[in-house]
Order: C-alpha cells, then structure tokens, then sequence
C-alpha cells in the first residue's frame, strides 16, 4: 500500500513539474510513393525515421549469420518497400537488389550492379569483415588487399547508396554520381526475371543544370545528394547547390532553383503536402516551394531562408561543418505548431526548430538565435560533461509527434577515410557516447529535455522509434559486447531492449537505417547486407 502510495505521489510530482504538450498528428501519406512506411529512406516524406510496427522488449543474443541475409554492402542504407508486401527493393553500395520477404525470409531473387568502380563478391567482403582488424593498419591493408579501396576510390563506396525512393508504379529511383537513374523490374508480373535500367536523367552533361550536382562539394565531386517526390507525383532531384523537380518520366526541362555559390548541401530533404521542400545547406536552412508548375524560392510563394549557427569539423563519422541532419517535419493537420527541425552546425549542436509557414505576428526573434525564423533552440548535451569539445551527429532528429531524439556520433579520434572510420568506430576507437530526448511544448514554444543517456552508445547507424511500442533505437558498439541494438523507452530513457550482436562487423550498420517488419522481426540494414532477425515469441 505504501509502494502504491509513493508511485502515485511520485507520478502527481511529474505531472506538476512536466509542461502542457499536445500529440502532434502524423504527417499525410504520400500517395506516389510505394508505401506510406519505407518507401523512402528516413522511411516518409516527413523525414520521422518513426515506423508504426512493434519490437519486443528484453535481451537477446544473437549469431547474425544464422539469420536470412542477402550479401550486399559494404553500406546498405535502407530496404525499401516495394508495392507488395510480400517484396523489398535493397540498396547498397554496389547496385540494386530485390528480395522476397514473404512469410519470415529474406531471400535476393534479382540484382543488378550500378557502382562499376566498386565490385566486391561476397567472400571477400568476408575476408575483410569477419575477422577482428589487429589495428588500424591491418584495416587498411584488408580493404586495399581485398577490395581494392584506397584513399583515392573509396568515396565511390557513398555515391548513390544514400539516399533513394520507390513511387506507386513499383520503380526505384536512386542517385549515382551526377545521374538520377530508373529501375523496374524486367517482368512485373515475374519478379525473378530480374532488374532492368528504365530511364536515366544525368545533371552533370544537362548546361545550365550542371550547378545542382557541381559547385562546392565537400568530396571533391558532382554528386546527387537526395532523391524525394512531391505530392504531385514529380521527381525532386538534390544537389550539392540546388534542386531540380522534374517528371518521373524524365522527359522535357526540369524546373530548377540554385542556393548560394558558398554553400554546400550533404544530406536529403522533407517534403510537406502543400508544396513545401525543406534543404539544409552548410550554414543556412532553406523552403522552397513546388507550385505545381515551377520550382519557386520566392517569399510570395511562402519560400523562406534562414541561417543557424555552425561550427568546425568534427574528428570523426560527420561530414562539414553545418548540419549532420537531413530536416525533419514536426505538426500537421490541425497541430497548433508547424515546424521543421535539424541539428545545427555548432561544436556542441543545440536542436533548431523552425516555423515551417508565417511566423506568428507577435513573435519576437529569440535572443541567441541567428533569424527571427527559428522558433527555438536549446543545447544538446545528452548528459556529458559540460568540456565535452563536440557533440555533434550526422544522423536526422527521430520525430515522433512533438518528441525529438538526437544522438552524439562524435568521437575523440577519427579517420580521414570515411569507409575506416564506421567499420573502425568501437573496436578501433573508444566509441561515441551520449542520446537525448526533448518534447517541443506547443503552448510556451520551447524545447523541453525529457531525459539524457550519456552512457549510452550510438556509433553510425541511424536511430529509429517505434511509434507502436514507443521505443527508440540506436545501433553501438561496447568491448564487453561488442555491436548491440539498444532500445530506449521513449518517454523515460530507460533500456528497455538489446539485441546483442557480439564483435564481428555483422553488428555494425554503419550509417544505415534501423527499420523492424510488420510483425516485430527486426530489419537489420548490415554492412554486410540486410538481415532478417526473428525474436523468440
């Protein structure tokens, strides 16, 4: 009786002390895509990285190669869904598969490989991966010995392999250096027969619309950056300095807009189902607006720019000096606030939301903040010691409703070699640590922290919350464990699930998504390939 006392006592306390928030409404499906859950990567058009389906609690110990795999990588960003449940379109690092799910497999019936500098066969993406690497010499031994990846090819591993959709017609579109590329299958109604190249668009040999993929590119090269649709059905083509919306066809002239010469762009967009596209360069974060028949960045349009705070280049896993997050959209429908939220640029980020529409007349631009724009701010110290020289990320804020997650990727030693530093992250370097939660509280418009994790580690993969179990997920690496799936109650931080993986590099997602199957199996988007990991009912 005294227990139950005490509990109620404690949960009065917290409802005194917590402010008033309201359940933001999910964002609108966008019905060009294949599926309103993964049909792109960051799995909608908001950007949440929050799925509808359950993961289970407690501890589990895993053999990674005792589950359905398919071999692909060394990055395998997401598996996307197809227009039947039963079938996965996998993207990696080498080309483009599609994989059969039906009941609990994962099986690659068909592939077709699009990155012709890069072609490892699945033994030796063994001989690299499965073995503990002595140091980090003997790492880079293994991928130049085994692979061939050195210091001047191995950005080849990232191009293309990022960011990539799949419409309602069942194609895929996904980047490949300067060249939106189109993949179907070569009999719909026979999976099996194989993949085949649609149609291709190439900005880099397209005149004046070499600036989407050219300009300042922090890898030294024409890149796309991100691939989204409007809800109009038209292709948004990203670049390193600007967009490009043209028709899924890619037939006739896209509609083009340019950001600034000395900017740079390295992460995808958010689209809302009014028009609006959100994009951060390195040092301003921009909405730009598809009216239906042209690409605007006018004010009359209800385009808008703002700067955010930014920093200097971290040691480690992120990219640039601006924001590590592609934007994510918070409020829809009739939600009090509408908002759009990165992580900006600073040594010790602070989360930024942004109004996504008119500012409210009576709003005053915040002391601190570098535009009027910005709804509010706040530090992100996930719990670390106030002389912590960075804590930053190059992963999105989770969304789910009006709570925010983020994750510190920034260790104190890193490489220049962006493939050695996700595979040496945790058994070669001490690893990152530290997550936070925040809420945004729609009456006062701040940001509140709900709880902090600094023990907690998040090395490279992207974070995921089941909105079903109200689970939050983070892939790390101990010495004691080695690579592990950490699950965190979303509302009071505690672990609440660990898929333990052990030392070898099937553990490690190295910087892809975490995603989970309808029916609470575990989408696990390896280094080594995706794999399919069934929990003990």
């Amino acid at each position: 009786m005294e227990k139950r006392l005490l509990t109620a006592l404690i949960l009065a306390t917290c409802l005194l002390v917590t402010p008033t928030r309201t359940r933001a409404a999910d964002a609108s499906p966008n019905r060009f895509l294949s599926a309103p859950t993964y049909g792109i990567t960051h799995f909608d058009s908001a950007q949440s990285d929050s799925f509808p389906f359950p993961v289970p609690t407690g501890t589990y110990h895993f053999e990674l190669e005792r589950f359905p795999q398919a071999t692909r990588g060394p990055i395998n960003i997401i598996t996307l869904a197809s227009t039947s449940p039963d079938y996965m379109w996998g993207v990696s690092s080498q080309g483009i598969s599609y994989l059969d799910v039906s009941g609990q497999g994962l099986k690659e019936i068909a592939r077709i490989q699009t990155n012709r500098t890069l072609s490892i066969d699945p033994g030796k993406l063994s001989l690299v991966l499965d073995r503990p690497f002595s140091n980090t010499d003997d790492l880079y031994k293994r991928l130049d010995e085994f692979w061939g990846v050195t210091d001047d090819n191995w950005r080849a591993i990232f191009q293309g392999s990022t960011y990539a959709l799949v419409d309602k017609d069942n194609v895929l579109y996904v980047g490949s250096g300067s060249t939106v590329l189109a993949y179907g299958l070569a009999d719909p109604n026979n999976p099996a027969s194989g993949v085949r190249l649609l149609r291709s668009f190439d900005f880099a040999h397209s005149g004046a619309l070499r600036y989407v993929v050219g300009g300042k590119t922090p890898a030294g090269r024409q890149t796309l950056m991100g691939l989204s649709l409007t809800y109009d059905g038209k292709l948004i083509a990203l670049g390193h300095q600007g967009l490009a919306v043209l028709d899924r066809d890619m037939a006739g002239e896209p509609s083009v807009v340019r950001i600034g010469d000395d900017e740079a762009i390295t992460n995808s967009m958010a689209v809302d189902a009014q028009g609006g596209i959100y994009v951060a360069s390195d040092h301003s974060m921009y909405k730009l607006v598809w009216t239906g028949k042209t690409l605007s960045k006018d004010e009359r349009d209800g385009a808008w720019s703002a700067p955010y705070d930014t920093g200097r280049q971290p040691p480690a896993v992120k990219l640039g000096t601006g924001t590590g997050s592609t934007p994510t959209l918070m409020g829809f429908g009739k939600d009090p606030d509408k908002l759009v939220v990165i992580t900006d640029g600073a040594d010790r980020m602070k989360l930024v939301a942004f109004w996504r529409d008119e500012i409210p007349a009576k709003f005053k631009q915040l002391p601190g903040t570098r535009s009027r724009r910005i709804a509010a701010q706040i530090p992100v110290t996930c719990g670390l010691d106030p002389k912590t020289e960075f804590i930053q990320t190059e992963q999105s804020v989770v969304v789910s409703g009006y709570g925010a997650f983020v994750v510190n990727n920034i260790r104190a030693q890193g490489a220049d070699n962006r493939l050695v530093d996700v595979i040496g992250g945790g058994p070669l370097y001490p690893p990152p640590r530290g997550l936070q939660r925040f809420e945004w509280d729609s009456k006062k418009h701040v940001w509140v922290s709900v709880w902090s994790r600094p023990d907690v580690v998040a090395t490279s993969m992207v974070p995921a919350m089941s909105s079903t179990s109200g689970i939050v997920l983070v892939n790390g690496y101990t010495p004691a464990d080695g690579w592990e799936m950490t699950g965190l109650d979303w509302s009071t931080g505690k672990t609440v699930h660990r898929s333990i993986f052990g030392h070898d590099q099937r553990g490690n997602g190295a910087y892809a998504v975490i995603q989970f199957f309808p029916n609470g199996d575990a989408l696990f988007n390896s280094i080594m390939g995706p794999i399919r990991i069934r929990y003990a009912k």
